[in-house]
């Protein structure tokens, strides 16, 4: 692809956004190994069962209203809506909902989302093009690679913690937005040059806040509709001809510079590319809740299992990470009795309590989360015995693991202590297929027949052999 502005423009291929873009344009071509087309699979299975179960939620609800007055060819299904957008746009309806219910997958120890903006914007272009499903898992597997490569490079060691969260920025949508870029153009048949030139252009849309996990608000559950989005449309830009900085990961105002400053390592981003893989390590998601949370509500479900009698206890003590007690834990009044269903999702006295209790789905699930769950007043005098505080032990393992202890005394003046070091869907301690289609099958409870819920786990897990799309979405599209 000849460009205007090519023969004035540096050699991409010894820069960062020029090796990532020889990456993508080589499994363009050359496709992923197996196994790793079977992860993505999996990924998109739990991409679309998160999708579905945000239907009815604000988010779904704010940001379908703004696709259907937005003209366009209706080229890609918008999840569960019964209508299809163009691609850009639903790229926006489905990464919203993917991240809706904050059930979505994460990469560590970079603490991002890397599947909810990419696996979306895939499908969307996918859909559009009429790429294979082989094709799609292709793309979306090297741009949730790229994603999460990009969370490492904003990741400082001797902080422990990733630069961009201690900024208070949403690494999720901001490195999603390159990610999804990446998959889009190896789906519109953009060659290396083009790819970069796409994830050049994305690099100046991502964008993302993490105040409302603190303090309240929507706009986070479309942090990922957006970078996907713009992704999709940055691709597009792409193809006619807007081209992207060659220097724009690692230069003086390039990406990783502007977002985390001198902490950033741009070295990172490339490490072993090509021979070590970062996709078959991120996390799934077993509960619908702040991935912070989760071990404590394994840790709580431990002790319930041990014979702990909600009724009879007088303290509890949540020991965590020193950087999560932002997130779960502060301000105090308002993590102890949350505003909303969704709030509650952001709140480790809450998740515990609902653990304590008994929870639902998978150990919590959506009936824990709603707004009258979120009131319920045996959850919030559990809830209002939780102290927050951080632990040596917890802060040695995080951010690799979100570690926790739970610390209950009962009347008797007897102490109880469970410990969770491995988080449940992660590689040590992972969540096998069954699993997996028993989380998307809670997500669509009520929403499909049994027979229509097997059928989309059955296309999804065998997205490799798919000629189109067209099945699968067919389906979704609702």
């Amino acid at each position: 692809m000849i460009r205007p502005d090519s023969a004035s423009r540096h050699d991409m291929q010894g820069t960062v956004v020029g090796r990532l873009a020889a990456l993508a344009d080589h499994t363009r071509t050359a496709g992923l190994a197996a196994e790793l087309r079977k992860d993505v699979a999996r990924r998109v299975l739990d991409v679309l069962g998160n999708s579905l179960a945000a239907q009815g939620q604000p988010s779904a609800h704010a940001v379908t209203a703004v696709a259907r007055g937005w003209a366009g060819a209706p080229a890609a299904t918008g999840i569960g809506t019964g209508e299809r957008f163009p691609a850009a746009t639903a790229a926006l309806v489905n990464g919203t909902l993917a991240h809706s219910m904050d059930s979505d997958d994460t990469h560590l120890p970079s603490v991002l989302h890397p599947s909810a903006s990419v696996i979306p914007a895939a499908l969307a272009v996918g859909e559009a093009t009429g790429a294979s499903g082989a094709s799609v898992l292709d793309a979306a597997g090297v741009g949730i690679e790229i994603t999460a490569r990009l969370g490492m490079g904003g990741y400082d060691e001797d902080l422990g913690n990733s630069e961009f969260f201690e900024r208070g920025q949403h690494a999720t949508s901001i490195c999603g937005a390159v990610g999804s870029a990446a998959a889009a153009a190896m789906l519109y048949g953009l060659d290396a040059e083009g790819i970069a030139d796409a994830m050049g252009i994305a690099a100046s849309f991502g964008a993302g806040l993490l105040e409302a996990n603190r303090t309240g608000g929507t706009v986070k559950r479309a942090h990922c509709g957006w970078a996907a989005h713009s992704g999709v449309t940055a691709a597009e830009l792409a193809r006619h001809g807007l081209t992207g900085p060659p220097t724009v990961i690692e230069g003086r105002f390039g990406f990783l510079h502007a977002f985390c400053g001198d902490r950033a390592d741009a070295a990172k981003v490339t490490d072993r590319m090509g021979e070590h893989w970062e996709l078959p390590g991120i996390f799934f998601k077993p509960y619908p809740c702040n991935h912070f949370t989760h071990a404590g509500i394994d840790a709580a479900r431990a002790l319930r299992r041990n014979g702990l009698d909600p009724a009879e206890i007088v303290a509890i003590d949540l020991g965590v990470p020193t950087p999560v007690l932002r997130t779960i834990a502060e301000p105090p009044a308002a993590k102890a009795a949350p505003e909303s269903g969704y709030h509650a999702a952001f709140s480790g006295p809450f998740t515990v309590a609902r653990a304590l209790l008994g929870g639902s789905g998978l150990g919590v699930g959506h009936a824990d989360f709603t707004d009258e769950a979120a009131k319920d007043p045996r959850t919030l005098a559990l809830a209002s015995l939780v102290v927050s505080r951080s632990d040596d032990h917890c802060d040695k393992l995080y951010p690799h693991q979100f570690p926790a202890v739970v610390r209950v005394r009962t009347r008797d003046g007897a102490w109880h202590e469970a410990r969770v070091d491995h988080n449940r869907g992660g590689p040590a301690n992972p969540l096998s297929d069954d699993e997996l289609t028993l989380k998307f099958d809670l997500n669509v409870e009520g929403r499909l027949s049994s027979a229509t819920a097997l059928a989309v786990a059955e296309r999804a897990l065998g997205l490799a052999s798919a000629d189109s799309l067209d099945d699968l979405m067919s389906i979704v599209r609702g």
